[in-house]
């Protein structure tokens, strides 16, 4: 049993640089009988560990298929630079220790990958953040900037996340001899009083120029535990990327 209080909230814009509206398409409810934001509702409504899911959107589309669907919704402001910023603006007005960030473009997300971002900041009090990745088996999603990479000290803390490769392997681009690549997924957890301190932070040069929002903690010398999981989930960042999930749920 956790010791400690947690609410998963899902931050949900409308507006994409790529998909505009990817998050409520209908084609992808005609094919999978849910919207991209409806699975990612249900499937993280699973977690044991959880007391409720709340999506945080400045969209009052988003919002009112929330709510068709019997989801917890609340509007925010749109003045943000990253889904972190959204959800904070929630957190500030809940009683919860722990506050889950599970991306609204992550339909493949689940409860146990909620509950084990939970029990990272549970058994590690040096932690003020935790993320899950796993291992990158293919040299095409080392080369693909859409799979974001992180490198791990020797304590399981991340320290840095890229768009490209990382490590680079100066003698052998190829993977082996041991080494290892990881993919971070797109799920944080945070300790609910440095959430509220976060969203105080600037966003960082290294933010900025990966557009990777947890490169601002980084940047401040805060500490991110990653835990590896054999769980996989595919984000819809591409039109690729949704094909590809519609294909994989068409008989859901």
């Amino acid at each position: 049993m956790n010791k400690h209080k947690s609410v998963v909230i899902i931050p949900a814009r409308y507006d994409s640089s790529r998909l505009q509206g990817k998050l409520i398409l209908q084609e992808v409810k005609d094919i999978t009988g849910r919207y991209i934001i409806e699975h990612v509702y249900q499937n993280v409504k699973s977690a044991r560990g959880i007391e409720k899911v709340i999506v945080a959107t400045d969209s009052r589309q988003i919002f009112d298929i929330v709510k068709g669907f019997g989801g917890v919704a609340e509007m925010t402001s749109g003045e943000y630079h990253s889904g972190t910023d959204r959800i904070s603006e929630i957190a500030e007005r809940i009683d919860a220790d722990f506050i889950v960030n599970v991306q609204g473009d992550e339909p493949e997300m689940n409860g146990a990958m909620v509950d084990l971002v939970i029990d990272v900041l549970e058994k590690d009090d040096n932690a003020v953040m935790s993320t899950l990745a796993n291992r990158i088996e293919n040299a095409e999603a080392l080369r693909d900037p859409n799979c974001v990479k992180v490198v791990l000290d020797n304590n399981g803390y991340a320290l840095y996340f890229s768009r490209s490769q990382i490590p680079y392997v100066r003698d052998n681009d190829e993977q082996g001899n041991g080494r290892e690549f990881l993919r971070h997924l797109g799920i944080y957890g945070y300790r609910r009083d440095f959430l509220l301190k976060y969203r105080n932070l600037l966003p960082s040069k290294l933010e900025m120029a990966e557009k990777l929002e947890q490169l601002r903690a980084l940047s401040n010398g805060y500490k991110i535990k990653v835990a590896i999981t054999e769980y996989v989930s595919c984000g819809i960042n591409t039109k690729n990327d949704l094909m590809e999930f519609i294909e994989r749920h068409k008989n859901d």
